[in-house]
C-alpha cells in the first residue's frame, strides 16, 4: 500500500526523530494550529485554541516587560558610573578655583551636559574677585533667589532635585549658551545651619536630557556629594 501522505521521506523521518525541531517553532505551530480549525469548521470553538492563544499573548506581553527591564537596568548601571566618575573628578582638586573650573569643564564633559553653573545666595555685592574670575561658573544672587527660580512662581514645596525642560536658558546664567538650553536639571544645595542656599543648574540642548518623568536618585546624591566638598571651602 502507499503512503497516503506526500510528505518527503527525509523530512518525516527527521521530524519522528526530532518532533522538538516543530513544537519550539512559534510559525509552524501556528500553521498547523490555523490548518486544524480550518478543518473543524467554523461551527465548532476549540477551547484549547483560544487558551494558547492567550497564554502565547501573555508570553509575549512577558518578554516585552523581561526586555524593558533589562533595558532599564543597564540604563541606571550606566547612569550610576557616569555620577561615580564625575563625582571622583570633582574631589581631584585642592583649591576652589581650579574645583570650580573643573566642574564647568571635565565633570560637565562627563555628565554629557553642555553647562554647569553654581549660584551662590549672598548679602555682598557681586564684585568679588573670585567671582570675576570664575564668571563661566560661579554668580551670586540675592537671598531667596534659589527657590524662586526653581518654583517658577508656583506655589509649591521645592524639592532637592527639579528636572525640567524649557523654552531657552535664563540669559543671566547660561550667558552666551541661554538660547539653546532646552532642559536643566535644577539641584537645591544646602551649605548647613547659619548658611544661605544654593543653586546648581545642569544645562543641556537635549530637551530630552532632563524630564520630571525621570528619576533623579542620581543626581540627589550628587547634589548631596557637592554639598559637603563646598562646605570645605565655605569654611
Amino acid at each position: 500500500m502507499t503512503r497516503p501522505s506526500s510528505i518527503d521521506d527525509s523530512l518525516r523521518e527527521t521530524i519522528i526523530a526530532q518532533p522538538d525541531i516543530i513544537l519550539d517553532d512559534k510559525d509552524v505551530m501556528q500553521a498547523l494550529i490555523d490548518t486544524n480549525e480550518r478543518n473543524m469548521g467554523g461551527n465548532i470553538v476549540d477551547l484549547r485554541g483560544v487558551a494558547m492563544e492567550r497564554l502565547e499573548e501573555r508570553l509575549d506581553r512577558l518578554e516585552d516587560t523581561h526586555r524593558s527591564v533589562i533595558a532599564a537596568a543597564y540604563e541606571n548601571l550606566a547612569g550610576t558610573n557616569q555620577i561615580h566618575r564625575a563625582i571622583l573628578r570633582m574631589l581631584d582638586p585642592v583649591a576652589f578655583e581650579p574645583f570650580l573650573r573643573d566642574l564647568g569643564g571635565d565633570v560637565a564633559q562627563i555628565l554629557r551636559v553642555d553647562v554647569i553653573r553654581l549660584v551662590l545666595e549672598s548679602t555682598q555685592s557681586e564684585d568679588d574677585p573670585a567671582v570675576s574670575r570664575l564668571g563661566e561658573v560661579l554668580s551670586v544672587a540675592d537671598p531667596g533667589f534659589t527657590d524662586a527660580y526653581i518654583s517658577a512662581g508656583r506655589e509649591a514645596p521645592v524639592r532637592p532635585v527639579t528636572l525640567r525642560q524649557v523654552d531657552q536658558g535664563d540669559p543671566a546664567l547660561y550667558g552666551d549658551k541661554a538660547p539653546w538650553i532646552r532642559s536643566e536639571a535644577c539641584l537645591k544645595l544646602d551649605f548647613g545651619p547659619g548658611r544661605l542656599t544654593g543653586l546648581l543648574l545642569m544645562g543641556s540642548e537635549d530637551g530630552n536630557m532632563f524630564t520630571p518623568q525621570q528619576g533623579t536618585d542620581l543626581l540627589t546624591f550628587f547634589g548631596g556629594v557637592f554639598e559637603r566638598t563646598m562646605r570645605r571651602w565655605l569654611g
